[in-house]
């Protein structure tokens, strides 16, 4: 029987089979000699071991077409990062690390920005300009209203999407409001570890309908740029694409370089200084890192 692993509590793994429910199930300890692990998005063969009590055994893992390390989870589509238009306030830098990653991993990514209801127009305007003219889709919701929330579930069809967020942004509320039945009823909670219903300090799969998936993952507070150097940071912001090779300087980092085109078209506005400042802040903290 095949199906898609949407949460995994200490060596417990829910999968979901469609159209038949979830499974308790156990990974075969093969696995851990093979130095494999079970994340939450795989796509897994399991046997049944009893079916009054819906409880399996995995024993296979599929190819992952990717895998992201924080959060732990396979098989993404695209990914959806929320935030608050206000209450509390976008930390742009912490938006810009995850954007990095993303682009690190070659995961699409959209921006959501909810509690529309609660910002100023010129917020929702310096949003827009500083990252749609990146080229990063945003969309504004908001779950009181329900504005902006029928746009984004038009992005999220036929996609298993990952969203993540910090605390505080109505991440599990929009969640909720996109799907018809689960209100976290998809978390099984194991009966053996005596559990208490689904909170977000754990990866979960939820199926909203027939190959479309949110993967919720728990609020982040920050995210460690891992496995990129300073020297090529610079091809994780696509707005400097249309520069790269333009420059004096081969390998140019657009930081101080004379005749520097990123930093000509920073200039001439055509590039945010929001953005430019984020890159900076990161380039100096790789270049540091390289040096402790």
């Amino acid at each position: 029987m095949e199906g898609r692993i949407i949460k995994g509590i200490a060596g417990f793994y829910y999968v979901y089979v469609p159209r038949d429910g979830t499974y308790e199930c156990k990974a075969k300890g093969i696995f851990r000699k093979e130095n494999k692990k079970p994340l939450v998005g795989d796509e897994v063969q399991i046997c049944i071991l009893d079916e009054k009590d819906r409880e399996g055994s995995i024993q296979e893992i599929m190819p992952r077409k990717n895998q992201l390390a924080r959060p732990a989870v396979a098989n993404v589509d695209q990914a959806v990062l929320i935030f608050a238009v206000d209450d509390p306030r976008p930390n742009y830098t912490l938006l810009d690390r995850f954007l990095v990653m993303m682009e690190k991993e070659q995961i699409p990514v959209c921006l959501c920005f909810n509690k529309k209801d609660l910002g100023k127009q010129e917020d929702i305007e310096a949003i827009m300009e500083n990252y749609a003219s990146s080229g990063y889709p945003v969309v504004f919701t908001s779950v009181q209203t329900g504005d902006g929330v029928g746009e984004l579930d038009e992005l999220l069809e036929g996609k298993t999407t990952v969203v993540a967020g910090p605390s505080g942004v109505g991440k599990s509320s929009l969640a909720n409001s996109l799907q018809r039945e689960i209100q976290m009823e998809t978390g099984m909670v194991s009966r053996k570890l005596k559990k208490g219903r689904h909170t977000t300090r754990h990866s979960q799969l939820i199926p909203v309908r027939e190959g479309t998936y949110l993967m919720d993952t728990p609020g982040f507070s920050s995210l460690y740029l891992e496995g990129i150097e300073e020297e090529e940071l610079r091809f994780y912001f696509p707005e400097f694409e249309p520069y790269e090779g333009q420059c004096r300087f081969q390998g140019c980092t657009h930081t101080s370089e004379p005749d520097c085109m990123v930093i000509q078209a920073l200039q001439k506005k055509r590039i945010s200084s929001l953005r430019y400042k984020s890159y900076l802040a990161l380039f100096s903290e790789l270049r540091d890192k390289r040096r402790y």
